[in-house]
């Protein structure tokens, strides 16, 4: 088989496609009276305590690949008690004191910054999440909407006037890249750029939004001096972007496509093409939202779901999918970072969890399956 052919194939098998194919470790003990153990000295000072380690969840850990990191969007859940916490926390001491008892969760390797959205975050910011979590954590960080979203909105969402700092090198530069390096150094994971959707007339414009795409990702400052698993990756809302295009403009950037599991996107295998035409590389998703909520259902399903604590509408055809592309991905010996919010099926945790155990299927399949 020729070279070319035996890369089709991996591609083809990675993708599925049926048409195509801490804080410190705890310190001793302190002595105990004789009716009431003492808690030790990390558990007097934590504010949020970690969840019992769950031996059959640390035994799934061991199983997977050490290049799959998988987490949630945010955590500051109170729903996630027993699962994540040890206890009952409001959701004000869950995204103050949150964090370190999170990474100390067997499963989740990583998490979403989705506070950067809304407002750039600076290095120190960046750097005191660094220092709640262990050497192996990476972080998924949203690009703020001061250059990812091509409109000024109201309070209710709506675009008011078109954004004049859309896609600004300087400011995606300044704002964002390099806080993020400066501030969470080699724990720095995943850059995503997620571009809000865009109005009919920029639609119509479509090779100018990719050239100022390509000039912003070309002059973006080099993560792999001081993250070494750092990749940007770009996230859109708009279908229109899927095309070969986009892809040249990803690829000559050193740039990879996000994976958003969103109403406003097509379905998983409908956006698999795109990964297939950046393979090799590492893979990056943020499953965000159940489809069937619609374009438009992020409140409904909030709503549904509350409190996050079990799968309300678990996904099978996604999450099966999702997980053969993360399997040939990290059996390539490729970086995987995905993120999970409760909207995808009901509880973040728990779709990680129901995530990992199909990897592990499909990395050790039962005798005489498929």
């Amino acid at each position: 088989m020729s070279g070319s052919s035996a890369c089709r194939t991996m591609q083809d098998s990675l993708f599925d496609d049926p048409d195509l194919p801490a804080p410190a470790q705890p310190s001793a003990p302190e002595p105990q009276k004789p009716q009431k153990p003492q808690k030790t000295t990390t558990q007097r000072r934590a504010k949020v305590l970690a969840a019992p380690p769950d031996a059959s969840q640390q035994a799934l850990a061991g199983e997977l690949p050490s290049t799959l990191r998988m987490g949630t969007s945010s955590w500051s859940f109170p729903g996630w008690a027993g699962m994540v916490w040890e206890g009952d926390y409001e959701p004000r001491v869950l995204s103050k004191h949150g964090l370190a008892a999170y990474a100390r969760h067997p499963l989740l390797r990583t998490v979403s910054i989705d506070r950067s959205f809304y407002k750039p975050l600076s290095a120190s910011q960046f750097a005191a999440y660094a220092s709640q979590v262990p050497e192996d954590f990476r972080f998924v960080v949203k690009a703020p909407s001061l250059v990812a979203d091509a409109m000024v909105r109201g309070e209710d969402g709506r675009g008011m006037e078109p954004n004049p700092a859309f896609l600004d090198t300087a400011l995606a530069a300044g704002e964002f890249v390099q806080p993020a390096l400066e501030g969470l150094g080699n724990k720095l994971g995943a850059l995503v750029f997620q571009l809000s959707p865009l109005p009919g007339a920029l639609l119509a414009r479509m090779p100018e939004i990719l050239d100022r795409l390509r000039a912003m990702l070309q002059a973006l400052p080099a993560l792999r001096p001081h993250a070494p698993d750092g990749v940007i990756a770009v996230e859109v809302r708009n279908p229109e972007f899927l095309t070969p295009a986009f892809v040249d403009v990803l690829r000559e950037a050193g740039a990879t496509y996000c994976l958003g599991l969103h109403s406003k996107m097509p379905p998983i295998a409908d956006q698999l093409p795109l990964l297939r035409a950046l393979w090799p590389g590492p893979l990056v998703c943020r499953w965000n939202l159940n489809r069937r909520h619609g374009a438009y259902g992020y409140e409904e399903a909030k709503t549904l779901y509350e409190p996050f604590d079990k799968l309300v509408d678990p996904d099978l055809d996604t999450r099966a999918s999702l997980a053969r592309v993360i399997a040939g991905t990290t059996g390539a010996g490729h970086d995987a970072y995905i993120t999970i919010s409760n909207e995808a099926e009901g509880s973040a945790p728990l779709t990680v969890l129901a995530l990992a155990e199909e990897v592990r299927r499909l990395q050790h399949p039962r005798p005489n399956t498929p």
